[in-house]
């Protein structure tokens, strides 16, 4: 009987502790489910302007320190909802011209303001104990941009040619060959060949026939790195010298610009011109916008993304501006200055991402000839998104707009989000299963590509 007591007795220390494991498990779960709701919450960076207080009510348990990352005094200034001392410190502080660390309380509203364009950061902790992340606050010039709408014809060429495939094919001999394989990849650029730089795809094909077999070095863009690779091109039954490669050189499209500034420069498309084939983001030598008008409109539906057809003329008379940059965030260069002159709007500020509300705001596009304002709601913003493209969410609710596109089609990528009277961001993709929605990018974003 003293045996069953004992085996009783550790069973239920067995139980005991299985309750404990299970309960402690149950908190570990808890408190990991609570941190990773409460990330996404503060973005790794904020901007805010120079002068201009801005409000910030988070309203979670996060708290700790802010302090300029340069050598000079803070400048900064922060004050939550419930104590003006803070306020009656950092005067002074700025006043005295010291370098101090500022306490942050974002269980309620938080207020700050910098006096100039300067970079700081925050380190905060979850309940004041836990480590969260470090927080980037940079203080930017305000900006005041002149939305476009307009629809714009892309051509954009590449440095050197890019690879998009490999094959393979049969030599003189009846042999099956494939000479690039295990050397060349599909996203490399070919930049030169022994030494010689590749014009375009029609010079680089001429390359081949003239080696006749011999080694070729050809230096080639992999990545972010540039190397030398070699390898020797063999001969069709065509007697034609080949490598077995598909190569791209350049790219056309039609988008929409989203925005103007006073200095001829401007944004468009939110996203990058990447290779239809490879997806890669395409290496730009050179890049010409065109006077484009559209012509055809396929309308959207539920896993049919619909599309604009445009009319190009692509010649010297129609050029409209210089692609220089084409970035994930969007393509930007220099325009024409007629443009400027013949704009549809006046300039207007941007709105930074905490600025943002859920609701109504319009977009502009030029799906019936004109650019025109069109009804959306923005249904969800994602200041953290690990996709620089989709930050926000929108559904279009424009009556008209539904019955002309079906919701966002392609082409329309790049045109603006303004909320507020305010430029929030711009149009970059459509969700494929619901044409209504889709995503946008930040204009904070764009501007600092």
């Amino acid at each position: 009987m003293s045996n069953s007591i004992i085996m009783t007795r550790q069973q239920e220390k067995k139980y005991r502790l299985f309750l404990w494991m299970l309960l402690l498990a149950g908190i570990a779960v808890l408190f990991l489910a609570t941190y990773i709701s409460y990330w996404d919450k503060i973005p790794s960076k904020i901007k805010i302007r120079a002068g201009v207080e801005q409000e910030f009510d988070f309203r979670i348990p996060v708290s700790g320190e802010i302090y300029r990352t340069g050598e000079e005094a803070a400048l900064v200034s922060a004050v939550t909802d419930a104590s003006e001392a803070d306020e009656r410190v950092l005067q002074k502080m700025e006043k005295e011209g010291r370098n101090e660390s500022l306490h942050i309380d974002f269980t309620r509203t938080v207020r700050l303001k910098a006096n100039q364009i300067d970079t700081y950061q925050m380190d905060l902790k979850l309940f004041g104990v836990l480590p969260y992340k470090n927080v980037n606050i940079e203080v930017i010039q305000d900006k005041m941009l002149i939305p476009s709408g307009i629809p714009i014809g892309i051509y954009v060429k590449t440095e050197g040619v890019l690879v998009v495939g490999i094959g393979e094919f049969e030599n003189s001999g009846g042999e099956t060959v494939s000479p690039a394989r295990y050397v060349l990849q599909k996203g490399d650029y070919i930049l030169k060949s022994n030494g010689e730089a590749v014009e375009n795809k029609k010079h680089f094909i001429s390359m081949v026939e003239a080696s006749e077999g011999e080694d070729m070095v050809l230096t080639i863009r992999r990545g972010g790195e540039i190397t030398d690779v070699m390898l020797k091109a063999d001969e069709n039954q065509m007697q034609e010298w080949k490598l077995g490669i598909w190569i791209r050189d350049n790219a056309q499209g039609i988008g929409t610009m989203t925005y103007e500034d006073a200095d001829d420069t401007f944004g468009a498309l939110g996203h990058g011109i990447n290779d239809v084939d490879t997806s890669i983001l395409m290496n730009l030598e050179e890049g010409v916008l065109y006077r484009t008008e559209i012509v055809g409109i396929t309308r959207g539906a539920g896993g049919a993304p619909g599309e604009l057809t445009g009319y190009i003329e692509y010649d010297s008379d129609n050029v409209i501006g210089e692609i220089t940059e084409n970035t994930v965030a969007g393509i930007f260069g220099v325009c024409d200055h007629t443009l400027l002159e013949n704009t549809a709007f006046e300039p207007v500020p941007i709105a930074l991402k905490q600025e943002i509300e859920l609701g109504p705001a319009k977009i502009i596009c030029s799906v019936s000839g004109e650019p025109e304002f069109y009804d959306v709601e923005i249904v969800e913003v994602n200041q953290e998104h690990e996709n620089v493209n989709r930050g926000i969410v929108i559904r279009v609710v424009d009556e008209k707009l539904l019955m002309l596109t079906g919701g966002i089609i392609q082409g329309m990528s790049g045109s603006p989000i303004i909320q507020n009277g305010k430029l929030v961001g711009a149009v970059t993709h459509v969700l494929v299963n619901d044409s209504t929605k889709g995503y946008g990018i930040f204009i904070e974003e764009m501007l600092s590509h």
